[in-house]
């Protein structure tokens, strides 16, 4: 069979096999999962930072990133360059499959108020424990970790490549409408107003 001309019908059975979540329409609309970063801020370098690394490369499958701390805080006792946390980046199907465990752990609801105007959002999980597929390790303890997620559509790499540098354009960037929609229809979340 031959491929179809550019504004000709599809044929019906080849529309039937169109997984649900491909859209119709331009290909380069379609939002996308950029990366999911997990990060655990333990305040302090030592036994417990050590431990939060040990979570991460469990939940992952790959090494944290331990970072640093950028200034001195004399009233928690951090000083600048001491290593206080520990981070980890995740991208493609890796990251689909967390995110999904980790929007489980919140009962598929995110506040309308974690969304930024360029695609991105931002979330608490209180207790590693809440996630699917996690158990209680007395040699780790129970932490509590940030996540954020970066959206983007096909064509964002032009503003990361290091020959040609562009910009995105406004009317591609993805928007929080979009982001929201992308999380509701995409992800099946609930996406509240205000916690109640």
């Amino acid at each position: 069979m031959s491929e179809a001309e550019v504004g000709e019908q599809v044929p019906a059975e080849i529309e039937a096999q169109r997984p649900a979540t491909v859209p119709v329409g331009n290909p380069m609309r379609t939002v996308r999962i950029a990366k999911v970063v997990l990060n655990i801020g333990v305040g302090a370098s030592g036994e417990r930072l050590e431990k939060a690394v040990k979570l991460l490369e469990n939940m992952s499958g790959q090494t944290p990133s331990v970072r640093n701390a950028k200034s001195t805080i004399r009233g928690f006792g951090i000083h600048r360059g001491e290593p206080i946390a520990a981070m980890v980046t995740l991208r493609g199907r890796k990251a689909l499959e967390l995110l999904n465990r980790l929007l489980d752990a919140r009962g598929r609801r995110i506040l309308e108020r974690s969304f930024d105007n360029r695609g991105n959002v931002s979330f608490g999980i209180k207790e590693h424990i809440d996630i699917p597929g996690m158990k209680y390790d007395p040699e780790i303890g129970i932490f509590g970790m940030d996540v954020s997620v970066s959206l983007e559509r096909p064509g964002y790499r032009v503003a990361r490549r290091r020959r040609a540098r562009s910009s995105v354009g406004k009317d591609h960037v993805v928007s929080r409408e979009d982001a929201i929609n992308f999380f509701r229809t995409q992800l099946n979340v609930e996406v509240a107003q205000e916690i109640g």
